[in-house]
């Protein structure tokens, strides 16, 4: 079935429009998420400055968090 669907994108001259679509998608989710993550963990510019360790290892945690919804949610439907 996604062999068809990619294939009818292609010949239709659809699949490049689609694919930025699809980045566009992911982008903007992608930026949600790490924003919503950091607030909700605490995660600030003060921890930065203060533990630049920690913050690293939060920021880390906080961007494979969201590239993994991500995929999730847009990328392996």
């Amino acid at each position: 079935r996604d062999k068809v669907f990619y294939l009818n994108l292609k010949t239709s001259c659809k699949l490049n429009s689609y694919l930025h679509d699809i980045d566009i998608r992911a982008t903007e989710m992608y930026d949600r998420l790490v924003k919503q993550l950091k607030e909700q963990q605490g995660i600030t510019e003060q921890l930065k400055a203060n533990n630049m360790m920690a913050w690293v290892k939060a920021m880390n945690n906080i961007t494979n968090q969201a590239r993994e919804m991500v995929f999730e949610t847009i990328i392996s439907v």
